[in-house]
């Protein structure tokens, strides 16, 4: 039974923090993400469920940092991995899975003509990098400004606060949605590439992405498209299938291996094959890595992308996604929070926003909010559904949610939050300090 303390999960936090620096892999799932004592430890998760080690309950949101759109231990895909870890996971030679597994990405992103996979988002966003610097002899990298995550790599960290141990880098941005301020970045010379997310939380400006495309091309750019987060959550091929506009270079993972490691380069035979062996031109050391094609998770690939393609998963994320944005608008109506507690972004990809009296983001509002999602049962630093969830989780959440926002409402007219916070407030990732 919930109490609002989580005793195993905070010792277990304690020996995490002693063992690996910053008590996790992986900085976004940090015990700073979230309230003070609230940070559950995993043992085991099962559809759009979770259980922590002090034996609660939650759904899940935001599963794996959206790589688990199917839902945890999802049976096809785990019966494909089961049949290939009996077959052997890594050989000296390449498998013939890899063959299946290209032909079978290839297929679902007609956009490109050539990918390589790898295990992380990081790797091949850096070897698109690469390779645009190599194919356009330039060297300068753009990102989009008002996006948060690219790679752990020192081309785009340097870019970020935290930045300690990384030398200058020459890397700039653009901004979203403004082709003339784009133009005059690359006016400046020395573009390789113009590197962004298709959309996040709006969609992009008619003719946007179409000008980008030209725009990049007559400096001698490349475009990229990182579409971690919209590949099999806006359509199977992503934003660039949605919106039918190709890049030169795009990049996959997190929902292609619902949870495996695995991830994608994809694009122009052109670019491609300067990473290849059937080249003149000078050689490119793409991405060679040990276990890039491990043959369980390129398996877990090839089911995820049958499951979609026979089950109608990206209308049933929208769906789900639809009606629990559709109750929680409601119920923050309804306590007349409309306008502190939003739900923002696609209805496959829907984040939440809490706002302070001035209406802009509060890190101790988000800090109330969320102590009162998991108290309720429910765990997730965002609202992005799987596929695995059911009306009835859909329903209990917003239910949940309700509750939450006559504490919010109460805080609001005490002008009060830290009465409900429990402690100290949840933290950026990206900050110059601990």
């Amino acid at each position: 039974m919930r109490t609002g303390e989580l005793p195993r999960s905070c010792a277990a936090n304690e020996r995490l923090h002693a063992l690996i620096p910053g008590g996790g892999h992986t900085y976004a799932k940090g015990e700073d993400q979230f309230p003070e004592g609230l940070a559950p430890v995993i043992t085991h998760g099962r559809g759009a469920h979770v259980w922590d080690v002090d034996g609660n309950d939650y759904i899940e949101y935001g599963s794996g940092l959206r790589a688990v759109s199917l839902g945890h231990a999802h049976p096809r895909v785990v019966e494909a991995v089961r049949r290939e870890l009996e077959r052997g996971s890594n050989f000296v030679r390449p498998s013939v899975l890899e063959i299946e597994a290209a032909e079978r990405f290839l297929a679902t992103v007609p956009t490109a003509e050539m990918v390589k996979f790898a295990k992380n988002g990081s790797d091949v966003t850096t070897a698109a990098v690469r390779l645009a610097r190599a194919h356009t002899g330039h060297t300068r990298v753009a990102v989009c400004r008002e996006q948060p995550f690219f790679s752990t790599d020192d081309w785009f960290i340097g870019t970020t606060p935290m930045d300690a141990g990384i030398p200058g880098q020459p890397t700039i941005s653009f901004p979203y949605g403004d082709l003339a301020a784009t133009e005059q970045v690359l006016r400046g010379g020395d573009v390789a590439c113009l590197i962004l997310e298709v959309e996040t939380q709006t969609a992009p400006p008619p003719g946007y992405l179409t000008g980008l495309r030209e725009l990049a091309h007559r400096y001698g750019a490349l475009l990229i498209f990182d579409e971690m987060i919209t590949g099999f959550r806006w359509s199977e091929a992503g934003a660039q299938g949605l919106y039918g506009v190709q890049p030169d270079l795009s990049t996959f993972g997190k929902a292609l291996g619902n949870g495996f490691a695995v991830s994608a380069l994809a694009g122009r035979r052109e670019i491609m094959e300067l990473g290849g062996l059937r080249d003149p031109r000078e050689r490119v050391f793409l991405l060679s890595t040990t276990h890039g094609a491990e043959t369980h998770s390129l398996a877990a690939a090839m089911a995820v992308m049958d499951t979609y393609a026979e089950e109608g998963i990206i209308a049933r994320l929208h769906e789900l996604g639809g009606r629990l944005a559709d109750g929680v608008r409601a119920v923050a109506a309804g306590m007349g929070v409309a306008d502190h507690v939003q739900v923002r972004g696609r209805a496959s990809n829907l984040v939440f926003a809490t706002l302070g009296p001035d209406l802009r983001p509060s890190p101790q509002y988000r800090t109330l909010f969320m102590r009162q999602l998991i108290t309720g049962g429910v765990l997730g630093p965002s609202f992005v559904v799987s596929s695995a969830l059911s009306e009835e989780d859909i329903d209990r959440t917003v239910d949940t949610v309700a509750q939450a926002c006559a504490v919010y409402r109460k805080a609001l007219d005490a002008d009060d939050p830290a009465a409900w916070m429990g402690g100290r407030a949840v933290k950026p990732v990206f900050r110059k300090y601990a």
